[in-house]
């Protein structure tokens, strides 16, 4: 099947006033259905055409070589957007707060605090040059590791391509679609107001289905 674009779990308001309607509807009506149009095309005909985009990621490196750039940025780019959406909800209503549980202890062990690592991260995020991601990902064993790959590369691509290897549970897109109508230049501030809208139970959930 295809590769389709996901619904958001939201309506493109609600997430005001941290990311604004305009730029949600641009955002997911724009910039990521053009990610699935252009994965499909270049999927089209293949004989790995019917893999998810998740299966795309993994298995970069064996794609043909012709496939692999095309892919590399289209199906990265589909699901790294798709976890986005998924990882956020309206402040006050799932979004913002801190994590608790499992994941609340992982990340404590490795950074040992909540806000160092909100600290570290948003590090990450700000110190991206150009576009690209700000990731928290979980290893096999459980351990909670931040690092950010640029354009539409995504740690399930592994070191070798993306820099940095994991699940990941948490991303931030730093590209400039995700903010600039709001924000303009300013990335800072739309990384300190992107934490009042991440869904921490959501990303909990995947910490657990991640190791």
């Amino acid at each position: 099947m295809p590769l389709t674009l996901p619904t958001l779990p939201y309506t493109q308001d609600a997430l005001e006033p941290h990311i604004d309607a305009a730029t949600m509807g641009i955002h997911h009506g724009k910039h990521h259905a053009a990610y699935v149009t252009n994965a499909n095309k270049a999927l089209d005909g293949t004989p790995f055409a019917n893999w998810t985009a998740e299966e795309l990621c993994l298995k970069l490196g064996e794609l043909p070589e012709d496939k692999r750039g095309p892919l590399r940025n289209n199906a990265g780019g589909h699901w790294n957007h798709s976890l986005f959406w998924t990882i956020m909800a309206p402040a006050g209503k799932g979004g913002g707060g801190v994590p608790t549980g499992p994941l609340a202890t992982a990340i404590n062990a490795a950074f040992g605090s909540f806000d160092a690592f909100k600290e570290k991260f948003a590090a990450a995020a700000m110190g991206r040059f150009g576009s690209g991601w700000a990731w928290l990902c979980v290893q096999p064993g459980g351990k909670v590791e931040i690092c950010s790959t640029p354009n539409q590369d995504n740690p399930l691509m592994g070191k070798a391509i993306a820099g940095c290897g994991g699940t990941p549970i948490l991303g931030l897109d730093v590209w400039e679609h995700a903010y600039y109508l709001h924000y303009q230049n300013r990335r800072a501030d739309y990384v300190g107001a992107w934490w009042n809208v991440v869904n921490w139970e959501k990303v909990g959930q995947l910490y657990a289905a991640g190791h």
